[in-house]
């Protein structure tokens, strides 16, 4: 089949009524307005009697806070103050009827019992980043990049830092003009009056204040700053920034009709590597020093891949660049930890500070040759994951994928022993510290990767409790007296609801939101099948399968790839990908059968699978669904001649590389917002994969579509926003220009003038899916 090329789509509406039940296209492109808007944001009130949520039931513009508690037929609308005052960030002592908190850049305190709120102090200069001190009743704050001291019991406040940007003058350093050494020369008068001068200040500093000199950190930024509990030092970094060019944006559709240029991203390069300095402040001797951690263990080990290039084989160690987390303090302030990622982040160590000496001892090291990541441990070197104290405030836990999956580990820092605490192929997924600190609740996919199930684990380790097990994800949070779960609760085809239950073994949910519509309740929504098959390598890779009935069966398969890589579809609750989701149920209503993968790559699956793609993407993450499609053909009787393939972002990059490096494989494919070339795409989430293309050309050279598009046979539909500031229009457009050249004619592209990456309006979603529904009809159904 042969497309022309077209630029600018016109807007248009198309429904489909399916033979024996009706779905129409742009109603289910609707997404949540059609479903019913689910809630999200659940949080406890601080006397653990209601749960506020934010909830959109009445389809209004946008979403309010909602509140249930027990005894209610059905939650209510809450009022603003009351609203704002749920969604504040409450800091207080175990115990304490006291909470502190900042809004709008003042300081108040809060009294649970008494529901009584003072404010204790508000200046011209907003406050933020409020931390309690060891003592009760002892504050600390940041205000101007500076750390202060409020005593809430004694009513004192106290400027503890005293950092400030620029350069002081050094007027020693400076040298006379002619004029001055005359005019000394000369006259005693003026010799006098220097002496003098001299005298006052030399006396001076005998009686100097004991307010903090000055610490200037020049034209850097200054970030992270953060006081011990004892207020007895001040830990910060020092940036020098990155000078690299930003990609731009033109937005044309715009309200005075004048283009716009947008500033969006920066692509993947070594020149976005930044070099920081981690500091100190003494408060007792007014000082500033800077940590040297260039004794950190394999801080000079080279990447593996450097052995593929004779420019690097043999390149000079030096230390690699490494990003300092501001540190977590045990509560009685006596130990400091903090996390170092290497900005390559294929190495992590956890250290043990020393801040009066401005020294540090190794805890833990670990090293991925691909990238550092997982539940607990994000995968970006500014990210930080899980590390904190327990009770006896000596010993820390963090999560390491040590084993090949996020697991949960502690580790003593006065014994020096490491216990991991959590064991399997499962993961992990988020933790909850019990107030008295004795007990873990854990979620994790330990029944099955696609659950997310709740437990109770002893800090000392010891089997897991069940507490909330059911298929499908659980999204647990607990009042503060612990009695009482407020639970997020979503299984395959029933979306996001609130639940509540008491904390305890095998307990029954009390559902207390309903938000799905009458339109969408009215269709009987499938259960897709989450079904494993063996990959080309004897990996076990997992999907959701939708089967039509056997007598409406046409014999025709689409594959659709999710998107962000690193994200799981093939699981138990309500998936992200919503529309698409009742558009699979429409394409199983037409007879279609259709396949969604958790290719490599894929989140819930644990290490070597999440880095399956390392310096290779459209490797096996394709041949992934390459082996997808050898199932359907050998298992379900579908024709290897009527496939097809779409999926946006990452998964529209996916359908290039298949059209593109399997040309054979699949009859047509869409590609949504798909990325062309890596060298074009952002650094942080590139970088971790491919390396950099100053180092690595080859990975970026075998892992881009615009390389293949000689190769393309099949039928290729490509649709982007216009105003995407993830994946760039020009993505899609340099693509485009190589099929012009090289006189490629079966494939056609959609424009959305006024979309970014992610699709808001009705009108685009419902043209975007009917071009595609449209696409495969042509091309998989025999006419």
């Amino acid at each position: 089949m042969t497309r022309a090329i077209f630029i600018i789509t016109a807007f248009i509406t198309f429904s489909f009524t399916v033979q024996s039940q009706s779905l129409q296209l742009e109603d289910i492109m609707k997404g949540d307005t059609f479903i019913g808007e689910q809630p999200f944001s659940g949080r406890w009130s601080l006397d653990s009697k209601k749960v506020y949520f934010e909830w959109n039931p009445n389809n209004e513009l946008g979403a309010n806070t909602y509140f249930w508690e027990k005894g209610m037929e059905k939650a209510k609308l809450v009022s603003y103050p009351e609203a704002a005052f749920s969604k504040l960030d409450f800091k207080s002592k175990p115990n304490s009827d006291t909470v502190y908190y900042i809004d709008k850049g003042a300081l108040y305190s809060y009294s649970i019992q008494t529901k009584k709120t003072k404010k204790l102090l508000q200046q011209s200069s907003s406050i933020s980043n409020l931390q309690l001190g060891k003592d009760a009743g002892v504050l600390f704050f940041t205000q101007n990049e500076n750390v202060l001291k409020f005593d809430t019991k004694e009513g004192t406040l106290v400027q503890i830092t005293n950092f400030k940007s620029g350069k002081e003058k050094d007027k020693e350093g400076e040298k006379d003009s002619f004029l001055i050494s005359q005019q000394k020369e000369l006259f005693q008068f003026i010799r006098d009056q220097e002496a003098k001068k001299n005298w006052d200040k030399a006396k001076a500093d005998k009686n100097k204040s004991d307010f903090p000199r000055p610490y200037y950190y020049g034209k850097e930024s200054f970030e992270g700053l953060k006081i011990d509990p004892k207020g007895n030092y001040a830990t910060f970094r020092v940036v020098t920034a990155a000078e690299t060019k930003s990609e731009i944006m033109e937005n044309v559709i715009t309200k005075d009709g004048y283009n716009q240029s947008v500033n969006t991203k920066k692509k993947v390069s070594v020149s976005n590597l930044t070099k920081s300095k981690f500091g100190i402040y003494s408060v007792a001797q007014d000082s500033v020093y800077y940590v040297n951690f260039s004794t950190l263990s394999h801080i000079q080990d080279k990447p593996v891949y450097y052995n593929e290039y004779e420019n690097l084989k043999n390149k000079e160690k030096e230390d690699k660049l490494v990003f300092v987390q501001a540190p977590t303090f045990s509560e009685d302030g006596v130990y400091a930890i903090s996390e170092i990622r290497s900005l390559d982040n294929k190495d992590r160590w956890i250290v043990q500070l020393n801040l009066e000496k401005g020294t540090f001892k190794e805890i833990d090291y670990q090293h991925d040759e691909a990238w550092i990541g997982g539940p607990g441990i994000p995968s970006y070197s500014y990210g930080s994951g899980t590390l904190d104290f327990l009770g006896d405030n000596e010993t820390i836990y963090f999560q390491s994928e040590a084993t090949g999956y996020s697991h949960l580990y502690s580790y003593n820092l006065r014994t020096n022993k490491k216990n991991q605490l959590t064991k399997g192929n499962w993961e992990v997924r988020d933790l909850t510290l019990s107030k008295d600190k004795r007990t873990f609740y854990l979620t994790t996919n330990t029944t099955h990767p696609g659950n997310r199930g709740f437990y109770k684990l002893p800090v000392s380790g010891g089997e897991l409790q069940p507490i909330l097990i059911k298929d499908g994800a659980h999204e647990v949070t607990l009042s503060p007296d612990e009695s009482t779960l407020l639970v997020r609760y979503s299984f395959k085809n029933k979306p996001w609801e609130f639940y509540t239950a008491a904390n305890k073994k095998e307990v029954n949910l009390t559902q207390i939101t309903h938000s799905t519509s009458k339109e969408f309740n009215s269709y009987s929504w499938r259960t897709p099948e989450v079904i494993t098959f063996k990959a080309e390598d004897g990996t076990n890779v997992n999907a959701r399968l939708y089967k039509p009935e056997a007598a409406k069966s046409n014999k025709a398969a689409i594959l659709f790839v999710h998107g962000a890589g690193y994200l799981q579809n093939a699981h138990n609750y309500w998936s992200t990908y919503h529309r698409e989701f009742m558009f699979h149920n429409l394409l199983t209503d037409l007879g279609y059968t259709v396949l969604d993968i958790d290719y490599r790559g894929s989140d819930g699956y644990g290490r070597d699978f999440r880095t399956g793609i390392y310096r290779f993407m459209g490797g096996k993450d394709l041949t992934d669904q390459i082996d997808g499609k050898k199932y359907l053909v050998e298992n379900l009787g579908i024709n290897p001649e009527k496939v097809g393939m779409y999926g946006g972002s990452y998964g529209g990059f996916i359908t290039l590389m298949a059209m593109l490096t399997t040309p054979n494989e699949f009859k047509s494919g869409a590609a949504l917002r798909s990325v062309t070339d890596w060298a074009h795409y952002n650094h942080g989430y590139t970088g971790n994969i491919l390396n950099f293309p100053e180092t690595d050309p080859n990975a970026f050279r075998k892992s881009s579509p615009i390389y293949f598009a000689d190769n393309l046979q099949g039928n290729l539909l490509m649709l982007h926003g216009m105003v995407d500031n993830n994946v760039e229009y020009k993505d899609v457009v340099r693509l485009s220009q190589r099929f012009i050249e090289l006189g490629k004619k079966n494939w056609s592209l959609s424009s959305f003038p006024v979309e970014a990456h992610g699709f808001k309006e009705t009108y685009s979603w419902v043209d975007e899916y009917s071009r595609i529904l449209n696409l495969f009809n042509d091309t998989l159904l025999e006419k």
